[in-house]
C-alpha cells in the first residue's frame, strides 16, 4: 500500500515539476538581481519570459531541471514520513492537536531542507546561467565543479542551508497546520464534488500564505546560493545577514521578489499535493 502512495506521489510530482518549473527559472531571475541598477534587471513577470525565450531559447525555461527531478523521490517521503512520525512522538505530549499539526510540519520541512539543498545549489546555479541551454554545463558537471572548488560543506555544496531550513520549515509549519485545522473545523460536504471544491481551497489557501510568509527565505536562499555580485567576493553569507542586507539596499519589497511565480506554482501545487495524498491514502486504505 505504502509503494503504491508513494509511486503515485513521485509521479504527480513529476508532471507538477515539468509544468511548473518555468515559473521556478522566473522566480529565482527575479530574487537574484538587485534592485533597478542592475543592468540585467527585468521589469516585469511578462517582460522576464520574453527576455529568456528571446535570449535563451524555449529550454532556457527548462535550466536546472534534473535536479529537483532527481531530489523528487527522497522529497516526498521525507516530507510525509517524517510529518507522520512527529505526529506519533507529539501525541505524547500536552500540545493540543492543532498544534501538533504545526509542530509536525515544522520538524518535516527542516528534516526535507537537509535532503534537498544540495540539490537546490545545483539548481540556483544553472538557473542564474544565462547562457543558452546548450552552453550550459550539465548538473552533474556543476556539482562537480561546485564539488572541486568549494566541498560540500557550506560554503559548496551545501550553502544555504540556513535559509533552505527556515524556507521549507516556515512552509511546511504552514502548509500542514493551516490545511488540517481549518479542513477538521470545517464541516465536509456529502457531495463529493463539493468536498473535492472544499478541500482544494483550503490547500489551495495554504499553499499560498506559506509562500506569502516564507519567501523572505527563499529570497535570502538565492542571493546566497546564486552569483555574487563581485566576482570572487562574498557579499550574502547568512540567512539573516543576508536578509538585512537585502533590506537596507533595495528595501523591504526586495524580499517578496517572485511571490508572483512562486504563488501560480505552489498555490494549485500545494493544494493538488494534499488531496492526492489524502485520496489515494484513504482508496489504499479501503481497498489494500
Amino acid at each position: 500500500m505504502a509503494q503504491g502512495l508513494e509511486n503515485t506521489k513521485n509521479y504527480r510530482g513529476l508532471v507538477e515539476i515539468c509544468l511548473m518549473h518555468p515559473l521556478d527559472v522566473v522566480k529565482t531571475r527575479f530574487q537574484i538581481q538587485r534592485g533597478t541598477s542592475d543592468p540585467n534587471s527585468y521589469k516585469s513577470l511578462g517582460d522576464c519570459f520574453r527576455t529568456i525565450f528571446r535570449n535563451e531559447g524555449a529550454l532556457g525555461f527548462y535550466k536546472g531541471i534534473l535536479p529537483p527531478i532527481l531530489a523528487e523521490t527522497p522529497k516526498r517521503a521525507v516530507k510525509f514520513f517524517t510529518f507522520e512520525q512527529y505526529k506519533k512522538l507529539l501525541n505524547l505530549t500536552p500540545l493540543s492537536p492543532g498544534m501538533i499539526f504545526c509542530v509536525a510540519g515544522l520538524g518535516s520541512g527542516l528534516t526535507e531542507a537537509v535532503v534537498v539543498n544540495p540539490f537546490e545549489v545545483v539548481k540556483v546555479s544553472l538557473q542564474a546561467n544565462r547562457d543558452s541551454f546548450k552552453e550550459q554545463p550539465s548538473s552533474f558537471a556543476q556539482a562537480r565543479r561546485i564539488m572541486n572548488s568549494d566541498g560540500f560543506g557550506l560554503k559548496g555544496l551545501n550553502k544555504g542551508l540556513t535559509s533552505t531550513l527556515g524556507r521549507h520549515g516556515v512552509f511546511n509549519m504552514i502548509y500542514f497546520g493551516f490545511y488540517f485545522n481549518v479542513k477538521d473545523a470545517i464541516p465536509s460536504n456529502p457531495d463529493p464534488t463539493l468536498e473535492f471544491l472544499r478541500k482544494f481551497t483550503i490547500g489551495l489557501t495554504s499553499g499560498t500564505i506559506s509562500s506569502c510568509v516564507n519567501i523572505p527565505f527563499d529570497v535570502a536562499k538565492s542571493r546566497i546560493q546564486g552569483p555574487q555580485p563581485v566576482p570572487g567576493e562574498i557579499k550574502y553569507r547568512t540567512c539573516f545577514q543576508t536578509m538585512g542586507l537585502v533590506y537596507r539596499e533595495e528595501g523591504y519589497l526586495a524580499l517578496y521578489k517572485g511571490l508572483v511565480p512562486k504563488i501560480m506554482r505552489l498555490g494549485p501545487g500545494g493544494a493538488v499535493m494534499l488531496l492526492v495524498y489524502e485520496y489515494v491514502s484513504g482508496w489504499l486504505q479501503k481497498n489494500w
